[in-house]
């Protein structure tokens, strides 16, 4: 199919480095912070939740009892980056008293769109073991997509996972699959019209007692304003929030900033004082002493992984 079908450059539409001043140094940028992050931070590292290499997260604690968890997953287009370039992103939300963790997932042309939403949806039970409370969705660019995946019916999540999920923010999401057919990039993402369809959001009815809000910079590319714009109009009640001056690159930035409005969005009243410790346990699961380091040892977490004490 060609990238220029009904006179659209689809791949240029589509494409975010080229009309992003600077692009190339943003991919370091984000590897450096997030490394100088984890070397300060509260958490632990690569836990698994399956047997393949990249189906690994990490979570990062508060100081105190955790007030949620927000689950942050990363865009790439599916076939890029893994969670160690996007741990700075947990420090807004930590800040403010939320676990964080982070999952990474297989990549095209490995795995299709539907096995890595698969793989978002195998690692939320995972990943809920480990902070109590209310759960945040959030996710950027093909991140977003996997976020926004996770309140279609066709995903099963555990009962008591579903019942936990607060909101989903959905940052540069891409709603629409179909478009991307008409791309290069397809050849490695394999989709096609059946399967872009059943992974496209803006065809599913979402749950509806999940707010949703899309969230997308006022400088992206038209294509990434629509997507967000299409699902909007397409989930009821969905938010839509356009920041003033962001683009595709730098809109995710405000999660690094306690005082950002994208993080006060994704906190939205959850958090609270709390005690010192990884907060109380899920139900039905005890661990002496309150710790963080002797609920992941009950977990088999305790020789996969750092940990970090404050």
């Amino acid at each position: 199919m060609s990238s220029h079908e009904d006179g659209i450059d689809w791949d240029d539409a589509y494409a975010n480095a080229a009309h992003i001043p600077g692009a190339m140094d943003y991919p370091p940028r984000w590897a450096a912070a997030a490394a100088a992050f984890r070397a300060g931070a509260r958490g632990t590292t690569d836990l698994p939740y399956g047997h393949h290499p990249r189906q690994r997260f990490d979570i990062f604690l508060p100081a105190g009892r955790p007030a949620g968890l927000m689950v942050f997953v990363h865009g790439g287009y599916w076939m890029r980056f893994d969670k160690s370039s996007w741990s700075h992103l947990a420090a807004g939300p930590v800040a403010r008293g939320l676990a964080v963790a982070l999952p990474s997932y297989r990549l095209a042309p490995e795995a299709g769109i539907p096995a890595i939403t698969a793989d978002i949806a195998a690692a939320l039970p995972m990943m809920a073991r480990l902070a109590p409370g209310p759960i945040v969705l959030a996710g950027h660019s093909a991140g977003g997509h996997l976020v926004a995946r996770m309140l279609c019916p066709d995903i099963a999540l555990p009962k008591p996972v579903a019942a936990r999920l607060a909101r989903v923010i959905a940052i540069s999401p891409l709603a629409d699959l179909r478009p991307l057919l008409r791309t290069q990039m397809n050849r490695t993402l394999g989709l096609d019209a059946a399967t872009a369809a059943t992974e496209s959001p803006v065809l599913h009815s979402p749950r509806p007692d999940v707010p949703v809000t899309a969230w997308v910079g006022a400088a992206e590319r038209p294509a990434f304003l629509d997507q967000a714009r299409w699902l909007a109009e397409a989930w009821p009640g969905t938010g839509l929030h356009i920041a003033e001056g962001r683009h595709h690159f730098d809109v995710i930035e405000g999660l690094a900033d306690p005082d950002s409005p994208l993080t006060g969005a994704v906190i939205g009243g959850l958090a609270g004082e709390g005690e010192r410790g990884c907060g109380v346990a899920p139900e039905g699961v005890r661990f002496a002493g309150r710790s963080c380091r002797s609920y992941l040892r009950r977990s088999g977490y305790s020789n996969r992984a750092s940990f970090k004490r404050q």
